[in-house]
């Protein structure tokens, strides 16, 4: 890398460099790889005998199991293959939205006016951290964002060279407009050829229902799901003891209204809206994460790759 990026941080770096990043599902790469496939390969993983018939490779008979049954089985072992990786990044103009504690409750659409503080500073400090990583261990990755005129799609691929032209990509996203998330879902389930690992990144302030049926298309594809649910302790919690004008940054018109009028059904929809969001996540077995502003972005990274990690080891 040749350029510094304001939302690489060195620290995250540094931290991830010594851990793995694991697909919790079998994958179909182009390329041998640490990843487990569905085919049948060379790996020393074993995955179970099967009769012989003609044609196998004698090889890879059990000759032992013949000596005691005389009987001929093939010893088969799981494949291993590279790890396709999409990042979905949110670029709606809520993305924009900075932490009064950060700094800042709204800002002007500029997503680096708050000293990185905004929603998508971090979600593009995740992209950029977990592709970083990716690419270092042999994967592909390519990334998508969610909004028709902010950027381009990248398919995935390999390679330091093809990194450098997401993180690129990556530098050019502004926040801007509404949110069309689930149609480049919809999108990525027909774009990406074989299974692979999709990581969504984005405060989700989309219709649920049209979310639901967007996340279904890529499970029907056979995709790995991650949600990086980027939603701050103030959009939750309405914290304000005072009247305030409240601005829809996805261009909606601003209201006036008295938080404390408004509190019990505001927690109440957020409720309403967080139960059925989990339900989602839970049917689909999607791997989700809720994070704040005030979460440290390089333990969160860590834990998430710890727990994967963990994951490949259970199965």
């Amino acid at each position: 890398m040749t350029k510094p990026r304001s939302f690489l941080d060195p620290k995250i770096i540094a931290k991830l460099a010594h851990q793995t990043l694991e697909s919790r599902r079998a994958m179909i790469g182009s390329v041998s790889g640490r990843h487990s496939s569905p085919m049948r390969g060379s790996s020393l993983e074993f995955a179970q005998y099967r009769k012989y018939v003609p044609g196998d490779d004698t090889r890879r008979l059990d000759w032992r199991v013949w000596g005691r049954s005389d009987r001929s089985y093939i010893k088969e072992f799981e494949a291993d293959t590279n790890l396709r990786m999409c990042f979905a990044v949110d670029a709606s103009g809520s993305m924009n939205y900075c932490a009064k504690s950060e700094g800042g409750t709204l800002n002007n659409g500029n997503a680096e006016s708050h000293s990185g503080s905004s929603k998508l500073h971090r979600a593009k400090s995740i992209a950029g951290s977990l592709a970083w990583l990716a690419v270092k261990q042999g994967d592909a990755v390519g990334l998508s964002t969610s909004h028709p005129t902010n950027g381009k799609d990248i398919p995935p691929r390999r390679g330091a060279r093809h990194l450098k032209l997401v993180l690129d990509q990556l530098d050019l996203i502004k926040g801007e407009g509404d949110c069309d998330l689930p149609a480049r879902l919809h999108t990525l389930a027909e774009r990406i050829p074989r299974r692979g690992l999709v990581v969504i990144v984005s405060d989700l302030f989309v219709d649920l229902e049209e979310l639901s049926r967007s996340l279904k298309h890529l499970r029907h594809r056979k995709h790995d799901l991650v949600i990086f649910h980027l939603i701050d302790a103030e959009e939750l919690n309405l914290p304000f003891g005072q009247p305030m004008k409240f601005v829809d940054l996805e261009g909606g018109q601003p209201l006036l209204a008295d938080p404390v009028v408004i509190l019990n059904n505001y927690h109440r929809i957020v409720g309403d809206y967080l139960s059925q969001l989990k339900e989602i996540v839970s049917k689909l077995e999607i791997d989700y994460r809720r994070i704040g502003s005030d979460q440290n972005l390089a333990d969160v990274l860590s834990s998430f790759l710890a727990a994967r990690a963990g994951s490949r080891k259970r199965r």
